[in-house]
């Protein structure tokens, strides 16, 4: 099939376009390389540097004949979000709204989308599966859950069938090792702990550590990138074969603390990652984990890459190539 991937060049896009391109679909990548990088583009794939809030690249795009589109294009910091949210509206928001009506306008039938389980909010039980009500504490969540509200409109108006895959905590990097490029200014633990382990940092810090979990640090799911792609290409399968709307949580089902991620990362590094204990950061759910159980059930999903040896195995030629990059 012709797929388009906004954001192709981009963590988890790239991902998914390797795995597209393997399988011979035919992709078409649109990627303004904000937070992309281009060496991170499977050259399987056709390439415009474009913008999902430009009509001119979008018809460029779609003038391929595309059939399904896969909608990673967005930012994600959601502290930033918070200080920002106009600059989270109008990519996040416009930019997808931009987007679903070119696929209207060009009879586009099926669509991808990366949500998140910032929709959620703090956890009112656990595991969190998804008819756990949806009150997101920060403005990136309210955009991704806007998004979902919205593709729920344009499926009962112009008989879009869509995916809305809510994430947990993506990490790890391409476990066939295809994919080498850095993360862009990141902010999530891994990423962070893996940049302290090759000195781009000077240290880790955490925030907070008598949380009401073992060892008082925060507890959250881990889902390795391979597992979050192999899901996206099933869910295609699945809302086209079956005709229907598809929304899942994809996550492990159990959680790691913040040291425990640490400590996985020194034995993996084989060496001390400086780091340091501060204040609790506001906004910090002490744990979040998913039920993927209905992953499982509709598209027969689960995670096989996900254990800490294989993230943090798969993330060290990537960090350790780019070391004095920086």
């Amino acid at each position: 099939m012709k797929v388009l991937v906004t954001g192709g060049a981009g963590y988890i896009g790239s991902h998914i376009v390797h795995d597209l391109c393997d399988q011979a679909h035919e992709v078409i990548i649109l990627d303004n390389f904000s937070l992309g990088r281009r060496e991170n583009v499977d050259p399987r794939a056709q390439l415009i540097e474009g913008d999902v809030r430009n009509m001119e690249d979008l018809n460029k795009a779609f003038g391929m004949r595309v059939e399904v589109v896969f909608h990673f294009a967005a930012w994600k910091a959601a502290g930033e979000s918070m200080t920002n949210p106009m600059k989270f509206a109008n990519n996040n928001i416009c930019g997808t709204l931009s987007l679903l009506n070119a696929v209207v306008e060009h009879n586009v039938n099926y669509f991808i989308f990366s949500s998140s389980a910032a929709v959620y909010g703090s956890p009112q039980y656990l595991p969190i599966d998804e008819k756990h009500p949806k009150n997101p504490e920060n403005y990136y969540g309210y955009t991704k859950l806007a998004i979902e509200e919205n593709l729920e409109w344009y499926s009962k108006l112009k008989n879009i069938r869509y995916a809305a895959l809510r994430y947990f905590n993506a990490t790890g990097y391409d476990v066939k090792g295809r994919i080498l490029g850095m993360e862009n200014n990141p902010t999530n633990l891994c990423p962070v702990v893996m940049e302290t382990a090759c000195g781009m940092r000077e240290k880790l810090l955490i925030f907070g550590n008598d949380y009401n979990t073992p060892d008082g640090t925060c507890i959250r799911d881990y889902i390795h990138v391979s597992d979050l792609s192999e899901a996206h290409l099933l869910a295609m399968d699945y809302i086209i074969e079956e005709n229907k709307n598809l929304i899942v949580n994809l996550g492990t089902g159990s959680g790691n603390s913040v040291l425990e991620m640490v400590e996985a990362a020194q034995e993996a590094v084989e060496k001390k990652i400086n780091h340091q204990i501060i204040g609790r950061r506001p906004g910090d759910p002490e744990n979040l984990i998913a039920s993927s159980e209905l992953a499982f059930n509709l598209i027969n999903w689960k995670a096989k890459h996900s254990d800490l040896k294989t993230i943090f195995k798969s993330m060290i030629p990537v960090y350790f190539k780019n070391m004095n990059k920086r």
